[in-house]
């Protein structure tokens, strides 16, 4: 462990070693490569095949998904009979980019559809008994959820009974109960065999195109050509990027960088910064589209990610490129003032966070309850007060499943969804006290030791020797990067300080950081987000061991590779 931070740092297990020296052999490659790929479970050429060249041929049939046949059909009748359909979905990036895909592809061949996004406000999150009302009252026959629906059991019996029919696409677990809807798209049902359960749920509304354009004879080229929506999805939604979700993202981030929407391109300008990995789609863009149900209303986000006008496009880009602004100043304002009522009120020793107030910007605890998470590194939930009753986000930390939590605290709660490492829930404002002793109290039981400590989970050693064309290259062909695919982390020790070490940043907070091996002389340059102020130990130190991804950076149309570093041990 780091004597500077509170990181543990996991080798690779003396086994790995061993295996990846036998697979350097065989491959006639580097241990570091080979080590790489070890960790990833690529260990024969049909793997590695698959790994390194995404295929649409590898992607399931949509048909093997329970109930998509029937969804399918239904869909195809109300087109045929000309009925009013709305698609409802859900009003972060990966509603909004449902929704946007289902109006960017009806939009050339059928007339007679709405889409609906909820207030996050007056109608909170999830399939909403206003929503429903509202698609009665414009005539329609058919709804599709979007990325919500899985546990809206007596909103949709309430629908079906209204006379509108309902087909969910949706990606989060399912309750013990499944809604009485037409169809129920989800690959977690613990009744369907689709082979590959961790789509986004863009990739579930996607996944139904590809059926339909099956059955009404309607050529794939026509659904692949809004991948860039759904790789937006995959990105912000941090589901795993392996299997189908990598052969998507692949082919979408080609989508993005090449021939992105106008809604995607105008986000990118007025970004000012390419977009060239995930990591940017998900650090540039999706806060963005996410800013709009936030602060606004999501609906903006779906008009912007599906608008054929150029203007359009660029005024929508402007306002929520400012509504990100007015975001981030209210998210770091909630945050101090969050971090002010742990010090003051909560038990350091504590297993998990819950603070609360009446004040809190609805649109922001989630990003709140993240940083949280990064500052004290424990199960985190932020509520606020909405509609009468309290409304919070819950952020989890590596290996510990906040689901199955909430789970254990259903009793204090109104209702809750989510995934492992988060999830929203409502609470009346009486039982919250007691929701936070009780989830303190099922944190403590179910978290391991391991669970309270950040986790730095190392690929390899790498000698500053190995950096090289072979591996750069390799390292860009393993994109994208993302959960169970994550960027390779490397460690390099016994190095010294180099003369072109500087703080940099508006207040001095960072390191340009130069980096030489004492024995070969080779030097590497780096950045060290947040490490200024450890300057002048790392000056005294006789020996740095980094912790660090390997990045490319483009600057004025020039490629260097530098190391990011997350962690020093001196």
């Amino acid at each position: 462990m780091s004597k500077t931070s509170s990181y543990r740092w996991n080798y690779p297990k003396q086994n790995d070693a061993i295996t990846a020296r036998d697979l350097a052999k065989d491959w006639q490659t580097n241990e570091v490569i080979a080590m790489l790929m070890h960790r990833r479970q690529l260990h024969s050429k049909d793997a590695l095949k698959t790994f390194f060249k995404p295929s649409f041929q590898n992607l399931h049939d949509p048909f093997d998904m329970k109930d998509m046949a029937t969804a399918v059909n239904r869909l195809s009748l109300a087109i045929q009979n000309n009925e009013h359909i709305v698609f409802f979905g859900d009003y972060d990036v990966d509603g909004t980019t449902s929704v946007a895909l289902m109006k960017s592809f009806f939009s050339s061949r059928y007339a007679h559809f709405f889409t609906y996004i909820p207030d996050r406000y007056k109608e909170g999150y999830g399939l909403s008994k206003d929503g429903i009302d509202w698609a009665i009252s414009k005539g329609c026959s058919l709804m599709i959820t979007l990325d919500c629906g899985i546990k809206s059991v007596s909103l949709v019996e309430y629908a079906q009974n209204k006379g509108l029919d309902i087909i969910i696409c949706d990606h989060h677990t399912p309750g013990e109960t499944l809604p009485p809807a037409i169809a129920v798209l989800d690959p977690k049902r613990s009744d369907c065999n689709y082979p590959f359960k961790e789509l986004s749920g863009c990739g579930v509304g996607f996944k139904l195109l590809c059926a339909y354009a099956k059955k009404n004879a309607i050529a794939i080229d026509e659904v692949l050509e809004h991948l860039d929506l759904l790789a937006l999805s995959i990105g912000a939604d941090i589901v795993p990027i392996v299997g189908e979700n990598r052969i998507l993202a692949h082919y979408g981030m080609q989508r993005i960088k090449l021939n992105p929407c106008m809604g995607i391109a105008a986000l990118t300008k007025i970004a000012k910064r390419q977009i060239r990995t995930i990591d940017d789609v998900v650090f540039t863009i999706a806060p963005r589209i996410n800013a709009a149900g936030r602060m606004a209303h999501g609906s903006e986000a779906v008009e912007l990610l599906s608008t054929k006008n150029l203007k359009t496009a660029e005024k929508l880009a402007r306002e929520l490129d400012a509504l990100n602004l007015q975001r981030r100043s209210t998210d770091q304002h909630i945050t101090k003032e969050a971090i002010d009522i742990i010090a003051s009120r909560l038990n350091p020793d504590a297993a998990s966070t819950v603070v609360y107030s009446e004040d809190w910007h609805k649109g922001v605890i989630g990003i709140v309850a993240s940083r949280l998470v990064e500052r004290f590194y424990r199960p985190t939930i932020v509520l606020t007060k909405s509609n009468g009753v309290y409304a919070g986000s819950a952020r989890s930390v590596e290996g510990f499943d906040l689901y199955q939590a909430l789970e254990k605290c259903e009793n204090e709660l109104i209702q809750f969804g989510g995934h492992m490492y988060a999830a929203g829930m409502t609470v009346k404002a009486e039982n919250i006290q007691d929701f936070a002793e009780r989830f303190e109290s099922v944190v403590c039981a179910l978290i391991t030791p391991e669970q309270k400590i950040p986790q730095l989970n190392i690929d390899a050693i790498l000698p500053f020797s190995l950096i090289d064309d072979t591996l750069t290259n390799t390292l860009t062909r393993m994109q994208p990067f993302g959960p169970q695919n994550m960027k390779p982390i490397f460690v390099t020790r016994h190095l010294i300080l180099g003369d072109g070490t500087r703080c940099v940043g508006s207040d001095n907070s960072h390191l340009k950081i130069e980096v030489i091996d004492p024995e070969t002389g080779e030097s590497r340059m780096g950045i060290a987000f947040g490490w200024g102020e450890k300057l002048e130990a790392l000056k005294t130190a006789e020996r740095l061991h980094l912790a660090y991804h390997l990045d490319e950076n483009v600057w004025n149309g020039k490629s260097q590779w530098q190391l990011h570093v997350l962690d020093i041990d001196y």
